[in-house]
């Protein structure tokens, strides 16, 4: 077999591979568009379907000063029962501390507390959550992230799904607001890892805990849950904490129901390219188990299933080359296809998923980044904290 031979049998190989990946990303894309619950479905009340008790909504702050105040706004807004709202500044360098006392103005429903110091061995937001669910009177956690904003009515709607589907733990996935073309292309990113990876019914009628995803953007946790896989103190060195609490309820027998916010919850998550790469730089590794070789791999691999049909495609412009255009079409067609529904089904711009391979380009950039600054100095660091790996903890 010559040399032509060769090259046009390692093409076909190629890509019938990555024609079944893709395929399969968009199919389980296209299941989840229909079976992924959604909170629009629990948005109507009926009287005596599910009770309203206290909830403890708790939100750990650090440098938080630009948003704190549209936050607790929206939150004491919320026409519900009774809830109290725990904000517990974690040695901000900001305002945050003020403007958070500053917007309950008295309201008895507000507590805002300062943290104690970081402990060994200690990541910050795990920390401030286990002061918090310390400090919370009800039955009914709620971890929510400074940077979330409760839409009108949202909080009864949760409370009311957490009933409805008699979970231990519910994760609801907000609704990304993205402005400017990194945010855009990079952020939804997040939804698309489970939306394209992970089929819903997979999390929900099974007892496997690898089938787990969640949210620290939003967690709502009974306490007997919460308390009988140890909180956050299980997962303190963690630095994806909320996917590992997920995996623990699903290990302990507890129920995990994942749920799409359908833009009721909303949250900007990161705001400018700067945050951007710092903050997908703190989890990207995390992510993979904190193994560069896998990181690596991943990152090869996803190059080769959303930016190589475009090099194929433009290449076959210039030079011979096998199986040209149909097929470099078909691959980029299933990527996009699968980054089109899952951008559909999360309230994201449909048509940015025509720049997956420049969205896939720029989270490379990023893992190449988290790889350096884990060989270079040992660990990432967020908002001036360095946080090292648990190996290397006190």
């Amino acid at each position: 077999m010559d040399t032509t031979a060769w090259m046009h049998l390692l093409f076909v190989i190629g890509a019938n591979t990555a024609t079944i990946i893709l395929g399969g990303m968009l199919l389980i894309a296209l299941l989840n568009a229909f079976t992924f619950p959604r909170l629009t479905r629990f948005a109507q009340d009926t009287p005596g379907a599910a009770p309203s008790p206290p909830v403890s909504v708790l939100i750990p702050a650090r440098d938080e000063a630009s948003r704190i105040s549209a936050t607790l706004h929206a939150l004491l807004a919320q026409d519900y029962p009774a809830f109290e709202v725990i904000v517990l500044d974690d040695d901000s360098r900001d305002d945050t501390y003020a403007l958070a006392l500053a917007e309950g103005r008295g309201d008895p429903r507000l507590t805002v507390a300062h943290g104690a110091a970081l402990p060994p061995g200690w990541g910050g937001k795990n920390w401030a959550c286990h002061q918090l669910a310390a400090m919370a009177q009800h039955d009914l956690l709620i971890f929510t992230d400074a940077d979330v904003t409760w839409g009108d009515g949202a909080l009864a709607v949760v409370v009311r799904s957490v009933y409805a589907c008699q979970t231990d733990l519910l994760t609801v996935w907000p609704t990304q607001e993205t402005v400017g073309w990194i945010e855009r292309l990079v952020v939804p990113l997040m939804a698309f890892s489970v939306f394209a990876y992970l089929p819903s019914w997979l999390v929900h009628r099974t007892p496997y805990p690898t089938a787990a995803a969640a949210t620290g953007q939003c967690m709502v946790f009974r306490r007997a849950a919460y308390n009988a896989i140890g909180g956050h103190a299980a997962v303190r060195a963690t630095v994806l904490e909320d996917v590992t609490l997920a995996r623990r309820i699903k290990a302990t027998g507890l129920r995990l129901v994942m749920m799409d916010a359908a833009g009721l919850v909303l949250c900007r998550m990161y705001w400018g390219w700067r945050q951007v790469f710092d903050g997908y730089t703190k989890n990207i590794l995390a992510g993979h188990g904190r193994s560069i070789p896998l990181l690596f791999a991943s990152t090869i691999f996803h190059l080769a299933l959303f930016v190589l049909p475009l090099v194929w495609l433009v290449a076959g412009f210039f030079v011979s080359v096998p199986l040209w255009p149909l097929w470099p079409l078909a691959l980029l067609a299933l990527g996009i296809g699968a980054r089109a529904v899952t951008a559909y089904c999360t309230r994201q711009r449909v048509a940015d998923a025509l720049l997956m391979p420049l969205s896939v380009l720029l989270l490379s950039a990023i893992a190449l980044r988290a790889i350096w600054r884990q060989l270079r100095h040992g660990g990432q660091s967020w908002k001036g904290r360095h946080m090292p790996s648990p190996t290397n903890l006190a």
